[in-house]
């Protein structure tokens, strides 16, 4: 494989962000314009939803402290590092040391980037879900990893994510070495079983395989639903990596903020690469940890509130239109629609969308090869605006479908 190919590969022109929204009206079947303001579903609406209060006072007072908040040790400032361990250990109901166990790194993203940067040499087998996260499957490749997917049958699957545990285990027993999942799922937004859980952790453990738990959005579980964290069970692999950060329920995308913490060796291995990729999680904005966990009493409860009334409203607007299903979110801030077939291909169809409703969501392809009929919507947005977009992209939509 070229540097040409090998880059070619990560394609980033469906990312989040990467699609701008230039229109400032919609138009209807007949090509007239409608009212209508352009939604970009690729990621969450942090106008929308505002930051953690107190979160740029935090960060004035970082920045006026100066050296000390902006060269910090490459896994991140001591205190700032016991105020994430204490919090996250009492939320996971895990001993977290600060010193050994834990490291702030450039968003989640980066965290999942030094994560799979210290764990796979070229041709190890890794074991991936379909659908997870789009930029697993791309990272694998990156490192010269051998991806080894799992499916998740989401759709049919009540009360847990659907994941097939028997092609997992044929995967550790045919040597995958690692194993990344994100919990909740990104894109279904399903919630893993205790009993899925439990049999991940044994499995890993009997082995010897690593684990990658994306925890990202695990204070974001809607009413009713139960969640496990994996790495606060009993038996858990010897090789263990949490990642959790602010950046989504709490709207900090922004500050670029995240954490890992789990095995110490691992963890190690992750300061090493850091030290080469970024130096340390931004140094100003470090400062802003202190206030993730001390939210003003329900902020978070009512955040997360918000979140699943936007969600019930786009599931009204989506029940609505023949052929079209989501599976309703447990957690999270992400809807996997599919749509029946049209006379367009899929990537032609969010193109079109996006010119003629001033609507931007991420293809399917983006999860795995073989979801040609879904897309993926983050419905943290604006609650005026988001249902109003859907019935203008199903609109366009009606244009397309196959008689």
């Amino acid at each position: 494989m070229t540097i040409e190919e090998k880059f070619a590969e990560l394609g980033i022109d469906n990312a989040p962000g990467q699609e701008s929204l230039q229109k400032d009206e919609a138009l209807d079947l007949r090509g007239e314009k409608i009212p209508g303001v352009p939604v970009d579903f690729s990621h969450g609406d942090v106008d929308a939803h505002t930051p953690i209060p107190g979160s740029l006072d935090v960060f004035i007072a970082g920045v006026k402290e100066g050296g000390a908040q902006a060269y910090t040790p490459y896994r991140g400032r001591k205190e700032i590092l016991e105020h994430v361990a204490s919090h996250i250990s009492a939320f996971m109901n895990v001993k977290i040391d600060p010193a050994s166990d834990l490291i702030l790194t450039p968003g989640t993203q980066g965290a999942l980037f030094l994560a799979m940067g210290a764990n796979i040499m070229p041709g190890d087998k890794v074991a991936i879900v379909e659908p997870d996260y789009f930029a697993n499957r791309k990272m694998v490749e990156f490192f010269g990893g051998e991806m080894v997917p799992v499916q998740m049958y989401y759709e049919n699957a009540s009360g847990k994510s659907g994941i097939d545990l028997a092609e997992l285990e044929k995967g550790f027993q045919n040597g995958v070495k690692l194993f990344l999942f994100s919990n909740p799922n990104n894109p279904v937004g399903c919630i893993y079983s205790r009993e899925e859980i439990l049999s991940i952790a044994a499995m890993a453990k009997k082995y010897g395989a690593t684990l990658i738990v994306d925890e990202l959005y695990s204070r974001q579980v809607y009413e009713g639903v139960t969640y496990t964290h994996l790495c606060a069970q009993e038996e858990i692999p010897e090789n263990l990596i949490t990642i959790i950060g602010p950046s989504k329920t709490e709207s900090m995308s922004g500050y670029r903020l995240g954490a890992a913490f789990g095995t110490a060796a691992i963890i190690e291995r992750m300061e090493k690469l850091q030290a080469i990729m970024a130096l340390r999680c931004s140094g100003y904005n470090q400062a802003v940890f202190k206030t993730w966990f001390a939210e003003p009493e329900g902020w978070l409860r009512d955040r997360v509130a918000k979140h699943q009334a936007i969600r019930d409203s786009i599931l009204e607007v989506i029940a609505k239109v023949p052929g079209v299903s989501a599976r309703p979110t447990d957690g999270g801030s992400y809807l996997f629609v599919k749509i029946p077939e049209l006379e367009v291909s899929l990537h032609q169809f969010i193109r079109i969308v996006r010119e003629l409703a001033g609507v931007s969501v991420t293809p399917g392809t983006e999860f795995g090869p073989q979801f040609q009929h879904e897309f993926r919507i983050n419905f943290s947005q604006d609650p005026k605006n988001a249902p109003a977009a859907m019935e203008r992209l199903f609109a366009v939509m009606e244009r397309y479908r196959k008689q």
